[in-house]
C-alpha cells in the first residue's frame, strides 16, 4: 500500500464542516432560526438525545455560532441565541431545506416559507455583484 504524498486541498467547505458538519449542529441552528431558544424546546424539536445536544450546544458556543443568555438564576437556566456568525448560516439552512424539498422529501414540503413579497420562498444562490443565478456552469475555480 502506498501513502499519498499530497496534502488535502485547502477548503473552506472542510473548515466549515468542522464547525457545523453534523446533523445535530445544523438542527440546533434551524431551531434557533425558528425562535426555539430553550434547551427543552430544542431537544423536543430536533429529537436529539440530551447528552448529544448538550455537547453540540457547548461546541457551537465555543466556536461563536451561538451564545448562552441566562434567563433564571435560581436555578440557573439559559437560552441560546445565534451570533452574527450563526445568523450568517441562514443561506446554508435555506439551501439545505430547498434541496431536501426538491430531492429527498416525498410529497409536499413539510414547511413552506413565504417571502415578504407574498410568494413562496425558493432558495436560489446568486452572485452578489451582478445578481445572476450561480449554477454550476457559471462558477469557475480561480488559479
Amino acid at each position: 500500500m502506498t501513502t499519498p504524498t499530497t496534502t488535502p486541498r485547502a477548503c473552506s467547505v472542510a473548515n466549515a464542516l468542522e464547525v457545523v458538519g453534523d446533523r445535530w449542529s445544523l438542527l440546533v441552528v434551524r431551531e434557533l432560526f425558528f425562535k426555539a431558544h430553550r434547551f427543552n424546546e430544542i431537544a423536543a424539536n430536533t429529537g436529539a438525545p440530551r447528552d448529544i445536544l448538550t455537547t453540540r450546544l457547548r461546541k457551537l458556543e465555543e466556536v461563536g455560532v451561538l451564545e448562552r443568555r441566562a434567563y433564571s438564576s435560581s436555578p440557573p437556566r439559559y437560552e441560546y441565541h445565534l451570533t452574527d456568525a450563526g445568523r450568517a448560516l441562514s443561506p446554508v439552512i435555506q439551501a439545505l431545506r430547498q434541496w431536501g424539498d426538491d430531492f429527498v422529501t416525498e410529497g409536499p414540503p413539510p414547511a413552506v416559507f413565504e417571502h415578504d413579497c407574498g410568494h413562496p420562498f425558493v432558495a436560489v444562490l446568486s452572485c452578489r455583484a451582478c445578481g445572476a443565478a450561480a449554477d454550476r456552469g457559471s462558477l469557475h475555480l480561480q488559479h
